[in-house]
This record gives structure tokens, sequence and C-alpha cells, in this order.
């Protein structure tokens, strides 16, 4: 253990419907979307066409930029339909799963025994390459560079997050598999990060040819960037790589098995969930297979892949997402309240400053949903909203400000290289000016791709 890191910042959403720790249900999909638009950056050119069949594994969508980044099936089965948007632009390839399901072999190997640049090919050929995002800008890893160091966060603070320990516990073997093989792609090594309180008692700690860090703070101190930033901040024109255990387990499993497996536990949680539980599926699987956990309701909820706070929401007629491990169901808050703000009891509201009594009662859950008790209005000047849950050396203000004024110095100057949307997450959630926080950092970023490249 390298170092203990205390974060006194942050927030822990105290949302009601934590998935409990057993697995109520395995989905065996008809359907299984593979969707391009999930991958920033990348330029699909599809490799398939409607009735062509598939083996769990085959090549589906190439990268047009670099052509060994593939998108592979999770499933074996047929290709069923092309779903294209506007101008023609590919949305999502959808695979009909077949009864007796079997997978492309890409041979047991030994990692120990191979280089990095066999490593490499063997991680674009089955499709996981995608599961490593390169920082700065949350792009797919580009495979010809050589990162600084590559991270992974060990625990999960996101509200309502998947325990790793229930989902990964018993894959130990398979996860330092993949440390192993991703330690020789970088001359820094791989770093993990683990929760203080339960270092001792969790499995990961025992991973060798790793770096670990421990953390101790409120959400968001389970995500990667902010351990990077707290860690070594990525400067100019460096690069690192983050990956998940979710990640590093389907690597793992790809080498010791010779076969690509995504199917995960899968937290069905939130407010408007039954019975929250873990549900076992493999990513792009429809979110109505779910029947079970929002009954009759579906039309008063709000269907997210991944957490509250920096998930998609993707509908009832969406899909889990590559890199998810988390289904929230909330409800869709469309209610006015009668004299709003100033109603001076508020029980069933949460509020991160004294506004109401919700601060007397910190161990209470709410069912909270998504109205958003206002519009968007002027920034204010004062940063001490934003300051309160920032866990990294930024100013969230001044760097939403350079975001909306597209000026490349100052988004440098206050931290752009640092920061994804999921970072500032929080900062959305207590701005008193109701602005979309996330999409203008998203935006940002984008604009420096398209500046910088």
């Amino acid at each position: 253990m390298s170092q203990n890191i205390v974060l006194k910042k942050g927030l822990n959403l105290p949302i009601a419907g934590e998935a409990e720790l057993h697995v109520s249900k395995t989905v065996a999909p008809g359907i299984v979307a593979i969707q391009p638009t999930e991958f920033k950056g990348l330029l699909p050119r599809l490799l398939v066409k409607e009735g062509d069949p598939v083996l769990c594994g085959s090549p589906v969508i190439a990268d047009k930029k670099n052509s060994d980044i593939l998108l592979t099936s999770p499933v074996s089965g047929t290709v069923k339909e092309i779903v294209r948007g506007e101008k023609r632009k590919l949305l999502a390839v959808l695979i009909e799963a077949a009864a007796d399901q079997q997978c492309a072999d890409f041979g047991v190997r030994n990692v120990d025994l191979m280089d990095a640049d066999a490593i490499r090919a063997a991680i674009l050929s089955s499709g996981l390459w995608p599961m490593l995002i390169q920082r700065p800008y949350g792009v797919i890893a580009d495979p010809a560079a050589k990162p600084r160091s590559i991270f992974c966060s060990g625990f999960n603070t996101a509200p309502l997050g998947t325990d790793p320990e229930f989902c990964l516990g018993n894959e130990i073997k398979d996860i330092q598999t993949g440390v192993n093989a991703l330690a020789k792609l970088t001359d820094g090594g791989v770093h993990l990060s683990l929760l203080a309180s339960n270092y001792a008692s969790t499995p990961f700690h025992r991973l060798e040819n790793v770096t670990i860090h421990t953390f101790e703070g409120k959400h968001p101190a389970g995500n990667v960037g902010v351990q990077i930033a707290n860690i070594c901040p990525i400067r100019k024109e460096e690069t690192v790589w983050t990956i998940s255990l979710l990640g590093l387990a389907a690597i793992g499993k790809l080498f010791n098995t010779g076969k690509l497996c995504l199917k995960r536990k899968v937290a069905v949680c939130g407010p408007m969930a039954i019975q929250p539980s873990y549900v076992e599926m493999v990513p792009g699987t429809p979110v109505s297979t779910l029947a079970a956990y929002y009954g009759n309701n579906a039309d008063e909820i709000r269907f997210i892949s991944g957490d509250v706070l920096s998930g998609k929401n993707v509908g009832l007629n969406g899909y889990l997402g590559f890199r998810d491990d988390q289904v929230t169901l909330i409800k869709e808050g469309t209610e006015r309240e009668i004299l709003g703000w100033i109603r001076p009891v508020r029980y069933n509201q949460f509020s991160t400053d004294h506004c109401y009594f919700s601060w007397l009662m910190p161990w209470r859950k709410y069912n909270m949903d998504t109205n958003l008790h206002g519009g968007p209005r002027a920034f204010l000047v004062n940063d001490g909203y934003h300051g309160k849950v920032i866990t990294m050396d930024i100013y969230p203000l001044y760097l939403v400000k350079a975001c909306l004024a597209g000026d490349i110095d100052k988004m440098e100057k206050f931290g752009i290289y640092e920061v994804l949307p999921e970072d500032l997450a929080l900062c959305e959630f207590v701005d008193p000016s109701k602005n979309d926080i996330q999409d203008i950092i998203e935006k940002g970023i984008d604009l420096m791709i398209k500046e910088m490249a």
C-alpha cells in the first residue's frame, strides 16, 4: 500500500432503492444491441449485413480511423437489423441471440510468456479494447500509444452503485491475469485504488503487480478521474488509460479461457425498482426485459443505464451500456409543488444546505425524482456550492465558463485535461443555477478534440 489519501469534500447522495446482495434473475436476451454511439471518438464501419450469422466474439463494427479497434458480438446468433438515424448515421446493430450459444475461439494463452504487441493484438481482436479509456478526453485508448500509467478504481461510491466484492470477488484469478497483461502495455504500471475502511477485508488487496492506493471520503472518491487527480494529475501532452474491474476481469477471462465473456452482475436499483437486486445479463440487453422490476409504471419512470448522476437516460426501449453494471429506475418528476421552495416544511425533500429539516435526519433515504425544482438561470458568481463537492484541485465554475466561451487557453488553465463530465456530476446536482454542467464539459472536450487534433 503506497499511500492513503483523505478527501474531505464530496457528497453521498441519500437515495432509496439500493440493490440487495443476491442475484434474483438471469436474463437470456432475445435481442442484443451493439451501439457505436457509446464510444467517444469512434467512427463506425459496418462489417456485417442483415441476416449474417455471428458468434460470440465475431467482429461487427470497426473504427474507420483505426481498423484494429473492433466491436464484437456479445452473443451468437443472427444480425436482425441495422438501425440508422439522420443522414444514415449508424445507431445500433441488433443481433437475435440463438438458443445454443457458441463462442469464437481466441485460444488460451499465458500472458507471462507474451510480449506487449501480442497482448495488444489479442485484446483488440476480441473487441475488449474499448474497455480502455484514454485521458484526457475520455476516448477509446490509442493502441499505438504507450500511456504514462493505467488506473483502475476498486471501489464504488456512486449513488446505489454496485458492490465490487459481491460482483467480482470470486474472479480474482481473472482480474490478476488482466492486471498482468495490461502491465506490459505501460512503463508506469497499473494503479489500483481501494477504500481504506475495508482494505483488509476486500479480496482485491491481494492482487499482485499493482500499486495500491487507499482513499477515504464521500463520492466522487470512487471516480477514477478523482483518484488520478489526487495521485498524479494529468499534464498537457500526457496520456493515461483507465479501466474498470469489470474490464480487467473480462480481459483475464479472454486469456484464461480463450473466449469472450461479457456476462456480468447488474444492479437493478432506484426508488421505482420493485425489490431491487442483481441480475445477470450481457451488455446490449434491452431494458424492457427487466419488466418484473418496474411493473406497469413504465410511463412514469426514467430508465438510466448507470447511476443517477452520470448515467445515460436510455428510455424503455434502450439497452444496457457496454461498460455499465447498473440500471437505475427513478420517477419522472412532472408534478409542480404549491408554494415551491418557500414551503416551511418539506420532510420528503433532500437539501445539501440547511434549507429543509432533512439535515436533522442524516440516516434517511429519499425517493428522489427527476424534478429540477426550477429552471436554468444565470451562473452565480460564488463558487462555494461547487467547491463543497469537488475533490480535485480545480475551479469548476471557471472551467465551465471557459467551456461555454470556447476559450481553449482558459480551459487548459482551469483543468480540462483532468476531467470528464462524470467528475463534475455532483457540481451539477448542487448547482443552484440548474445548468447542465456535464453537457457543457462534454462540449468543451469535443472542442478540444477538434482544435487540438
